[in-house]
Parts: structure tokens; C-alpha cells; sequence
């Protein structure tokens, strides 16, 4: 019947084109997952089939007899995309399977593709077989031709498709996907069953019969392909639908090599009325006839694709806002990068900011081959730049536009951070501040109620002492009084020592030569460290250490430090003491052999009156950190030094300035 034989050449036009049209687009978006590889090499089996197909169908319409070589390379084609198709259905869902995270971690991937190409390999001798010249070519029903063992094989294909798009359908995230999946489960359910059909009546000689069914089989087969357009373009399925405009430019390109194509049957149908010239140039500029439609209806696609992305743009910049309300840059960087990379689905993102090097991180989903960069600018002055990759060849228009509208706004969200970190940081210095005050009136306080008294207490226990009549046993109990008031003397002046600046107002720029600060605080606790019996080592270096810190307050910053040494360090022990030059910080490192701080105290023992001596004050590291600061300098405590023990502290002083 004719309508039959237009409607087999319909569905085989289509059958070319849709896997065709897939082909090109994978080419053109070049993710780089295994799962588009296999999904290529599908689409390329059903071209091949339907395509060699199709050219048959044409030739046996356009030549009385068809050119024996024409139908041997189409028969060739034909059977090599058949005998791969079910191999690659086996494997396409085994690699979905595996992306959705479905597998056996126990089956190794060589082994799931070695089960999927086993029957590929070991029927290949029949291929071989229908290759050979003078063979039987049967295009209606080339799979009778394969034998039954590969018709088994291709049902089998069917079944276990079916099987693993009823899993994607219960493992589904969404609604959209899990209507696609069951939609597909069941066109390979029908295909599962028509195919025997066909078979059957094929194998009983019920030929025509079978070739009733060869129509609907087409159907089925091509209508996979249009559920993945509908879903890609309305759902973004398999992360494609974000390359709209790859999609678009594919489709139009089709549309116009079909149109030329209509173009030139039109004008060979209208030869008898027509010259073939005249009738293909009407037919060429009739679409002019459209440019006004389809002019409004690109502008606005346009103007709502637009709308879209700055919708978009601003949807996604209110979380990177929200963080940077938290005032801390690093944190916000690394959140930006990750939210951009995720909804713009894109393989890594990069946040460079001007001044301040690289990115802090980068964050890597995938490889890609395509790059941009978006310059951050804001009134001609370069702020940095936000470096993206995408996972296909190039990025889409519209991620590229969001990306811009990203670049331009995310100067105001750092700038927004840098402000609240600022404040924070403010706030958090004038509460030390408002702190150290308190601490200071406190110290006034105690140094009047009781350093007098005190200072009273020790004259008359002295004058006590001077006394010939005092008895021996009363003498030594004295002793032991005036020590405690020493203790307590000195522990008083270390308190009124944290809470007065070190640096005070009008008194200029302050220097001293370092190591012979070093050298005089070394020689005044050499006597403590031999009561201990310690050994106190002291590398002296070769000319000058000039520090821009007085040398009273140096003085406080290396005795307290050295003190803790000694006291740390068990009898027999050693402590070193070294000073090291640089261009723009000396460094002096105060090295002991005791049992270390841990972990957990390493980050209080810089905190006012955090102690783990018996009797101290927690005070001595605090006016060491707080003098370095007020100076220029740092502080650094590593701790073990080796084998589990030890502490070393490393004093960075601010090197001053040569005139």
C-alpha cells in the first residue's frame, strides 16, 4: 500500500534524524562522562540502521533495478550499528546506573562491560558471515538474517533496559524525572514484546503480517528520543538543558537542511508547471514572508530569557550576600565558588581577588576543556576576577549572561564582608580595650589598698630580722613571711605590668639592639637556671639585631618567655636561646626540652590569666603577645618540638628602619 510505504519512509527520515540530531549535540556540549561517550556511539547504531535503511527505501524507489554496490554498503552499515545496538543499551544503562549510584560496588566495571560485549564477540562469526559478499540481504527484516541467537540478545537487551528504568522510576530525585523513566520503562516493555511478535510471524513466513508491525516498531523506538528532548529543554535532564543555545543552533540547522531538502523535491514535483530554477528560488525566499512573526517572537524569547537570567543572577546572589553578613572573607570565597559552581552547574569556579593572590580554593567537579574569565571591576578600578570552567566545549548565552551579571555584583557582596569584618574586628578591639581598662583601674586599686601595706609589712618584719634577741626558729619563720610578700610584690607588679601600655604616648620611636637585651636577660636568669640545674645556651650572632621595640619592653618579653622555659624544663634539662636576622623580622627562639603544651592549651595560652602552674598568674604570655603586637611583632609556640616533647617560642620582632 503507498500510504504504508510513505509512512515507512516518514518514520525512517525521522529514525536518521533524531539520533543524528543527538550525535551533534554531544559533540558540540563534549562533556567529558563516560555516560555521552556511550550514548553517542547508540545514537550512531540507530543512524546506521535507520539511515542505511532509509537509503535503500530511496534507491529502490528512484532505480528500476538498485546498483548492487549501493545496497551492499548499505547492507553492510546497516547490520554493523544492528549487532552493536544491544550491547550499547546494556552498557548506556549499566553507566546511568552507575552515575545514580545503583551498582554492586562488588562488580568491578570491567566485568559489567565484559558481561554487556560477550554475546557481541562470541556470535561474531554470523556477522562475519552476513558480511560476506553474495550473502542474503533482507532490509525489511534484517535481524531473521542474524539468527535467532541475536534476536534473543536484542529482546534480552529490551528486558533488562525495562528492569533498570523500573529502578531509575523508584530512585528518581523528582516528579519529572521519575515520569520520564517510567515512560521509558514502558516503551522498552512494548519493545520487549513486539519484537518477538515480529519475529515469530517473520520465522512462520507470516511476512507481510510482520511487516504491519515493522511500522509501529519504528514509532517506539524513536519515541525515547523525544521524551529526552522535552525533558532536557523543559527539565534540564542529564544537565544539557543549560546548552539551550547548542540545542537551539542544532535544531535550526536542521530545520534549514530540511527545508532546502523540501526545496528541491518541491521544485522536481513542480518541473511540469515550473522550470526547476524559477520554482526552488520562490521556494528560497518564501520564509521572508515570516521575518516579521518570527522577528517579535525572538525578541521576545529574548527580553524573557534576559528577565530570566537577571532573575537568576539575583536569586543567586542572596545566599553569597546573606554570607558575607557573617564578616569573614575566606569562608565567604569558598561559599561563593561552591554556590556558583552548583547552580550554574558548572565543573569548577574560581574567585580571585586583587592584592590577595589566588583563590583560597578551587572547586572541581569534573574536567573541562572551555575557560572564561569575568573581570570584577567597579569604576575603572580591577578588583579581581571570577575564573569558571564549564563541562561541555563552551559555556551557554545564558549562563555567560549570568555569569556577567554575577561579576558585577559580587564586588559589592566582598566589599559588604570587608566592612563587616572591619566593624567585628573594631568592636572586638575596643571591648579588649574597654577589658584591659577595667583590668587597669583594678590594678590601680590593688596597688593602693595593698602594695602600702604590704611595703609596711616587709619594713617591720625586716627590722624584726635585724634584732640579735629574735630566736632561730622564729628568724626562719619570718623568712618564709617576707618570701611570700616578695611573691605577692611580684605578682602585683606583673598585674599593674599587663594593664599600662607599653608603648607610651610622646615618647617616640623607640629601638634597641636586640641581642644585647638578649645577652643581659640571658646572664640575669643564668643563677635561676643552675638552682634548677639547667643548662642555658645562648648562639650569639655576628653583628647587629635592631628592633623597633624599647628596651624595657623587649626586656619584659624575653624574661617572661625565658622564665616559662626554665620552669618547664626538668632538672638536667636544656634551654636555647637563639637570635636569627632578617631583612624585615628578628626572630629569637627560646627552645626547652620539658613536656610540651597540648593541643588544647596551645590556643589558650595566650589568653590573660589562663594558667597551668600552680602558682601563676596566666599573665606572663599575655604581656609577651600584647608588647609584640603593640611593637609590630609576632608570636608563634610550637610545640612538641621532637619525640613527643618540648616547646619552642619564636619572637618575630620588626626590624628598624636604616637611615
Amino acid at each position: 500500500m503507498r500510504w504504508l510505504l510513505y509512512l515507512r519512509f516518514f518514520l525512517l527520515t525521522a529514525g536518521t534524524l533524531l539520533p543524528f540530531f543527538w550525535m551533534v549535540v554531544i559533540l558540540g556540549h563534549r562533556r567529558q562522562r563516560n555516560f555521552e561517550r556511550i550514548f553517542f556511539f547508540l545514537c550512531l547504531a540507530l543512524t546506521l540502521f535507520f539511515g542505511c535503511s532509509l537509503l535503500e527505501l530511496n534507491a529502490t524507489l528512484y532505480y528500476d533495478v538498485p546498483p548492487r554496490g549501493l545496497l551492499r554498503f548499505a547492507w553492510i552499515f546497516l547490520c554493523l550499528g544492528l549487532w552493536f545496538l544491544p550491547a550499547l543499551i546494556i552498557h548506556l544503562h549499566d553507566e546511568y546506573a552507575n552515575l545514580r549510584g545503583l551498582l554492586d560496588a562488588r562488580r568491578s566495571y570491567f566485568q559489567r562491560v565484559l558481561a554487556a560485549y560477550s554475546p557481541v564477540i562470541l556470535l561474531s562469526p554470523k556477522l562475519i558471515a552476513v558480511l560476506q559478499p553474495g550473502s542474503v540481504m533482507d532490509f525489511d527484516h534484517p535481524t531473521r538474517i542474524l539468527g535467532p541467537l541475536y534476536q534473543v540478545y536484542l529482546v534480552a537487551a529490551m528486558l533488562v533496559g525495562a528492569f533498570w528504568q523500573s529502578r531509575f522510576t523508584k530512585a528518581a530525585p523528582d516528579a519529572e524525572q521519575k515520569s520520564f523513566h517510567l515512560a521509558l520503562m514502558l516503551v522498552l516493555a512494548c519493545l520487549a514484546v513486539v519484537l518477538p511478535a515480529m519475529f515469530l510471524l517473520s520465522a512462520y513466513g507470516k511476512l507481510p503480517a510482520a511487516g504491519w508491525l515493522a511500522p509501529g516498531l519504528f514509532l517506539l523506538a524513536l519515541l525515547p528520543f523525544g521524551l529526552l528532548i522535552s525533558n532536557v529543554q523543559r527539565f534540564n535532564f542529564l544537565q544539557i538543558g543549560r546548552q539551550r543555545n547548542l540545542i537551539y543552533a542544532v535544531f535550526g540547522i536542521f530545520i534549514a537542511l530540511l527545508y532546502l531538502s523540501f526545496v528541491r523535491r518541491a521544485s522536481l514535483w513542480l518541473e511540469p508547471y515550473l522550470p526547476p530554477a524559477a520554482s526552488g528560488a520562490l521556494l528560497l525566499f518564501l520564509p521572508v514572508v515570516f521575518l516579521e512573526p518570527l522577528q517579535r517572537i525572538v525578541r521576545q524569547s529574548l527580553r524573557k530569557t534576559a528577565q530570566n537570567e537577571v532573575d537568576r543572577a539575583q536569586k543567586l546572589m542572596g545566599p553569597i550576600n546573606e554570607k558575607a553578613r557573617s564578616g569573614n572573607l575566606g569562608p565567604l570565597r569558598v561559599f561563593a565558588q561552591g554556590w556558583i559552581a552548583e547552580q550554574l552547574q558548572l565543573a569548577e569556579v574560581s574567585i580571585e581577588l586583587a592584592g590577595q593572590g589566588p583563590g583560597l580554593t578551587h572547586i572541581s567537579v569534573g574536567k573541562s576543556s572551555s575557560e572564561e574569565v569575568f573581570v570584577m571591576a567597579r569604576s575603572g578600578n580591577y578588583l579581581g576576577r571570577l575564573r569558571v570552567r564549564g563541562f561541555g566545549s563552551m559555556i551557554s548565552g545564558e549562563t555567560y549572561a549570568a555569569l556577567e551579571l554575577i561579576a558585577e555584583q559580587l564586588p559589592a557582596a566582598f566589599d559588604l564582608c570587608r566592612l563587616i569584618e572591619e566593624k567585628l574586628q573594631l568592636e572586638r578591639e575596643l571591648a579588649e580595650r574597654e577589658r584591659l581598662a577595667l583590668v587597669g583601674q583594678m590594678a590601680a586599686s590593688i596597688s593602693h589598698n595593698l602594695k602600702n601595706p604590704l611595703g609596711s609589712i616587709k619594713t617591720i618584719l625586716q627590722v624584726q630580722m635585724e634584732s640579735p634577741e629574735l630566736p632561730a626558729s622564729l628568724r626562719q619563720e619570718l623568712q618564709m613571711v617576707l618570701e611570700e610578700i616578695n611573691r605577692l610584690s611580684a605578682r602585683l607588679n606583673q598585674l599593674l605590668q599587663f594593664s599600662r601600655p607599653g608603648v607610651r604616648a610622646g615618647s617616640g620611636a623607640q629601638s634597641c639592639e636586640l641581642g644585647q637585651v638578649v645577652e643581659i636577660v640571658a646572664n640575669v636568669l643564668r643563677h635561676a637556671a643552675e638552682e634548677r640545674h639547667i643548662a642555658l645556651q645562648f648562639a650569639r650572632i655576628n653583628g647587629e639585631a635592631v628592633a623597633t621595640i624599647g628596651e624595657e619592653a623587649a626586656n619584659d618579653i624575653l624574661s617572661n618567655v625565658l622564665l616559662n622555659a626554665i620552669e618547664a624544663a626538668p632538672a638536667g634539662g636544656h634551654v636555647c636561646i637563639s637570635l636569627q636576622p632578617g631583612e624585615r623580622f628578628c626572630t629569637v627562639s627560646v627552645k626547652d626540652d620539658g613536656p610540651g603544651i597540648s593541643t588544647a592549651d596551645q590556643a589558650k595560652v595566650l589568653q590573660p590569666f589562663f594558667t597551668t602552674k600552680a602558682r601563676g598568674t596566666g599573665l606572663g604570655l599575655a604581656i609577651v603577645d600584647r608588647r609584640l603586637q603593640e611593637a609590630g611583632g609576632t608570636l608563634e609556640i610550637h610545640s612538641p618540638v621532637a619525640n613527643g616533647r618540648g616547646t619552642e617560642v619564636r619572637l618575630h620582632f620588626r626590624v628598624a628602619a636604616k637611615e
